[in-house]
């Protein structure tokens, strides 16, 4: 990459540029996320047929994030970036308008898609800005994603009680988001590639590196895609719990990720990338086997907020990791985002497979072994401690980055 030479106060006008950019993205997800049962039924699907149609959402990300690399080549990662953000952003339209089947798994693909390539060139700023500035920012960028997933959420919670079409709801959102998002891409910084730079291929498979840090994504993505998912249901079916305290226990759980990102970045930076994310498996594990054990619905929430607090700052750093850990930071993080979109996508459905099967105790078993499996795999991260720190000093922050 060749840039022009940031200073230091550009780059840290453009670290907040990009945690607005991360509270945009999260807030298109969480006004999503609050309005799909008015999409199931004004679409008239069974629950089967919506798990089907939500697939493509993994799919269309999988699909496109290789590409996220090809465009910042081509446009620059601050237009790109404002493109792929707001085609993100507006996409948001989409589902609601789907009147079937068909129309609602063409409109998650799309969905998917932009927001699988703005996630890639957003995290790839990131990790720019990290390298420049020498400490950790990434935990706390992903820290704003959260916040801005529960500020949609909410907000979508409040259009949902009053009775608000979907439509207009996501009309409105999109159309906030997207003057929000090209707002804050604005002071984002515009790394261009150099002249000889060969562009990133459209499509390729994930680095050797990327598929070792993934795996750590990967296991920190599964227990946070089954504690989302079935948190409520565990406590109702297991513990017979109320659905408000029920549902108390997957905010919890959602609060305590967001609070221990924003505040992660401080602890990477004391104790370093690996020896934090050995810590949160062994709080994850002992949340997990709190859960599993758990007699009373106080001991399973604790369960939950302590698995939450425990992979809270994983999947940020195995980004910062990808992203150090090669020449081209984009397509590493595509490989990495994708194993962790899969994850996500996996685990809710194997967690009811062995439900079915066995019962939800041996599903949190299996979320408790993979949590503990962090303590375990830590060690691939140790790039993110070496990549963030090495190039570039207080002194040579404003001289143009000579590496092609």
């Amino acid at each position: 990459m060749s840039d022009v030479g940031f200073t230091r106060d550009e780059v840290r006008r453009a670290r907040y540029a990009v945690a607005a950019v991360f509270a945009v993205h999260g807030a298109v997800t969480g006004s999503f996320a609050t309005r799909v049962p008015w999409i199931q039924d004004h679409a008239s699907l069974g629950a089967g047929q919506l798990g089907f149609a939500l697939a493509f959402t993994a799919f269309g990300a999988s699909c496109a994030m290789p590409l996220a690399g090809r465009i910042s080549h081509r446009f620059g990662s601050r237009t790109a970036l404002r493109g792929l953000l707001a085609l993100w952003t507006l996409s948001l339209i989409l589902p609601s308008l789907a009147p079937n089947l068909y129309t609602l798994c063409l409109a998650m693909f799309v969905y998917g898609a932009t927001a699988g390539m703005a996630d890639v060139a957003m995290n790839a700023l990131g990790v720019e800005i990290e390298r420049r500035l020498e400490k950790s920012i990434m935990s706390g960028l992903h820290g704003m994603w959260s916040a801005g997933a529960l500020v949609g959420s909410a907000a979508g919670t409040l259009a949902a009680h009053l009775g608000s079409d979907a439509r207009l709801h996501h009309a409105l959102a999109a159309a906030t988001l997207t003057l929000l998002g090209l707002l804050a891409c604005t002071w984002v910084l515009d790394v261009q590639p150099a002249e000889d730079e060969e562009p990133p291929p459209r499509f390729a498979l994930p680095p050797r590196s990327a598929l070792l840090i993934g795996a750590v994504g990967f296991c920190a993505v599964f227990a946070e895609g089954a504690s989302l998912d079935w948190s409520a249901v565990f406590l109702r079916d297991r513990l017979d719990s109320s659905a408000g305290l029920a549902a108390a226990s997957t905010t919890g759980f959602m609060l305590t990720m967001a609070v221990a990102r924003i505040a992660g970045d401080a602890v990477v930076n004391r104790f370093g990338a690996v020896r934090t994310v050995r810590a949160g498996g062994v709080l994850a594990g002992l949340g997990g086997l709190l859960i599993v054990l758990a007699g009373h619905p106080a001991v399973a929430m604790g369960g939950f907020a302590l698995m939450g607090l425990g992979i809270a700052v994983v999947v940020p750093l195995c980004f910062a990791a990808a992203g150090h850990a090669g020449p081209n930071p984009s397509q590493a993080i595509a490989g990495v985002a994708t194993i962790t979109y899969t994850s996500g996508l996996v685990a809710p459905s194997l967690i009811g497979g062995v439900a079915q099967a066995t019962s939800l105790m041996v599903s949190f078993c299996v979320v408790t072994a993979l949590a503990c499996g962090l303590v375990v795999f830590a060690g691939v991260l140790r790039t993110a401690e070496r990549g963030g720190r090495k190039e570039i000093s207080p002194q040579a922050a404003a001289v143009p980055d000579p590496r092609p």
